[in-house]
């Protein structure tokens, strides 16, 4: 009997613990939507938001001004604190006693220091915290001095003269254009649209339509094609860049403005000729323009950021209602070949292809194969930021 009674009481503590350790309150429930389960899945994971993407020491770092872009979002319609506190940590965090930012330069003049300068706009409207107005006006002096082309565009950095990349028009042109029309009362918006005007005429390749990664406009560096400058891969993530540029920098700009319809016409020509390149599911590659390429794969940051442009561009009304179709379908998709949820009702994002560049030591030629060959990862920042973004503009 004794023997009995031990048995039992052994086998309750083993259910209790088991109960401890599967506590539904720990689990996220079946109903949220999917942008508030990201959200949410981000803050359990990251609950630094300098630690998205595996870093391991705080950092000024475009990536978490991308996924914070969708906390700022989910503020804006939720008004739910938590997410204004984890943006407002996150910069906190990054400024020093002097009011300065941490591992900051701006004698870099690395254009991918602008991005997440665009969240002191909605924090110092908010707080009225006079730090995050000197942050912006000392970014925004940055771009002032940013080293240009001959022709007039932004050099990605210092360390890269004469070369624009693509992902540096997501990085200025959206905070380029708030602060022009906040501040400068639109003076700016020519220089802006000059930016976009420079990647069309230089970097769209002729037969597809889509975008190469860069173009160095001296045709000096090894990786530019001597005839016309540009990089010799279209990267998925790049076509992702170009759009979400385009969507986020019309959000300031005036239909009035004689470049408002040559950006929507910008637009409206890259979305014809990306919906060409993509899978029989809906989804887009890692090398865009070469679908049948060995060893290429269907790639989530790239195909996040297409499928939220092109919802947001049919909800403003810049691109037809059929590309809202389009997204909800290549969304579908995506969840299903990308979202993996665990135990916990937690997002994470499959295959992320890990940061890529161009130049530098040792020297990247952005050659087909030097993208196909770069790792993967899962809940790479920038996967779990387009998806962020794009469920939140499906309202999914």
């Amino acid at each position: 009997m004794k023997y009995k009674k031990t048995a039992v009481l052994l086998f309750l503590l083993l259910h209790v613990f088991a109960i401890a350790q599967n506590n539904p309150e720990d689990v996220l429930p079946d109903n949220l939507k999917w942008s508030e389960r990201t959200a949410l899945s981000i803050l359990d994971k990251y609950p630094e938001a300098w630690k998205l993407d595996g870093n391991d020491s705080p950092k000024w770092d475009y990536k978490m001004g991308f996924v914070l872009s969708g906390f700022e979002r989910l503020y804006q319609e939720k008004k739910d604190k938590k997410y204004l506190d984890y943006i407002k940590n996150y910069v906190d965090g990054m400024i020093d006693s002097d009011g300065n930012l941490k591992k900051y330069e701006t004698k870099e003049y690395n254009i991918d220091c602008l991005n997440p300068g665009k969240l002191l706009f909605n924090l110092y409207d908010v707080t009225k915290d006079s730090r995050y107005f000197e942050i912006i006006g000392k970014l925004r002096n940055q771009l002032e001095n940013q080293p240009r082309t001959a022709s007039g565009g932004f050099w990605h950095k210092q360390i890269y003269p004469n070369q624009m990349w693509i992902d540096g028009l997501y990085m200025a042109e959206p905070f380029y254009a708030q602060f022009t029309m906040k501040y400068e009362k639109g003076r700016s918006l020519d220089d802006i649209a000059k930016q976009f005007e420079l990647v069309h005429d230089h970097m769209i390749d002729k037969k597809s339509g889509l975008v190469y990664q860069a173009w160095d406009e001296s045709k000096e560096i090894a990786w530019a094609d001597k005839q016309t400058g540009t990089s010799p891969t279209v990267w998925g993530r790049g076509i992702g860049w170009y759009v979400t540029a385009l969507v986020e920098t019309l959000d300031y700009f005036p239909k009035s403005h004689p470049k408002y319809k040559v950006l929507v016409q910008y637009l409206n020509e890259i979305a014809a000729a990306v919906d060409q390149y993509k899978s029989d599911t809906g989804l887009w590659y890692q090398v865009a323009d070469k679908t049948q390429l060995y060893a290429n794969y269907t790639e989530p940051s790239g195909s996040g950021m297409i499928i939220y442009a092109f919802a947001k561009g049919a909800r403003k009304g810049y691109l037809s209602s059929s590309y809202k179709k389009t997204a909800k379908k290549s969304f579908d998709s995506f969840v299903k070949e990308f979202v993996k949820v665990d135990k916990k009702g937690e997002v994470n994002i499959l295959n992320v292809s890990a940061n890529v560049g161009l130049g530098g030591k040792p020297f990247r030629d952005g050659t087909n194969d030097y993208y196909l060959i770069a790792k993967t990862k899962e809940n790479g920042a920038i996967g779990l930021g387009a998806f962020l973004l794009a469920s939140i503009e499906l309202e999914k």
